[in-house]
């Protein structure tokens, strides 16, 4: 278990280097989005390509940063049930979910979207828009970021698998929480006046 576990720190520094440096393009998007508003307004004149070009940043920051947000435990889930388990149940249900719903899941798509990506590559398939950016590198990026994702779920099955056999502790429900967990208790607790 132990090499398993130096494997999955291994992941977890990648994700959180990657998502921590992609992350950073959301501002080169509002950069973007603002010029191409600007000139479009003031001079009259459009660029396809600096719309797509919004799109892709987008896509790089939605795919990216995908494992960093797994890893950080600030996807979107519902845990009005789950919160009120014992922190044992808390980690079959993550396990399970793991194993039978995301592994299975990015690894269709990464088999999906590999023949997707390398038809778009090596026809050098471009926009359809006129002024448009060449597509195969948003298509390649499906495949990249779903290739993350995958590798950051092996890292957190492992993890689950460490904890419910008592070989690390839980930093996540033992530490602090995050911004997310405190805002949900609070206005839970705002709700409920009992």
């Amino acid at each position: 278990m132990a090499a398993l576990l130096a494997i999955s720190a291994t992941i977890d520094r990648f994700s959180t280097r990657l998502g921590k440096s992609i992350a950073w393009l959301i501002f080169i998007a509002i950069l973007v989005s603002t010029v191409n508003a600007l000139i479009r307004k003031l001079f009259d004149e459009s660029s396809n390509s600096w719309l797509e070009l919004q799109w892709v940043l987008f896509g790089v920051v939605f795919l990216l940063c995908s494992p960093w947000t797994l890893l950080s435990n600030e996807h979107i889930r519902i845990d009005i049930v789950n919160s009120r388990l014992p922190a044992r149940w808390q980690h079959w249900i993550e396990l399970i979910g793991h194993v039978f719903f995301l592994l299975p899941f990015t690894l269709v798509m990464v088999i999906t979207s590999t023949p997707f990506a390398f038809r778009s590559i090596i026809g050098n398939e471009q926009s359809n828009n006129a002024g448009g950016l060449p597509q195969w590198p948003a298509k390649t990026l499906l495949l990249i970021g779903f290739i993350a994702l995958l590798i950051q779920a092996i890292s957190e099955i492992i993890k689950r698998v460490a904890i419910i056999r008592g070989d690390i502790a839980d930093d996540k429900l033992d530490g602090p929480q995050s911004a997310t967990e405190a805002e949900a208790e609070r206005l839970l607790a705002a709700s409920n006046p009992l």
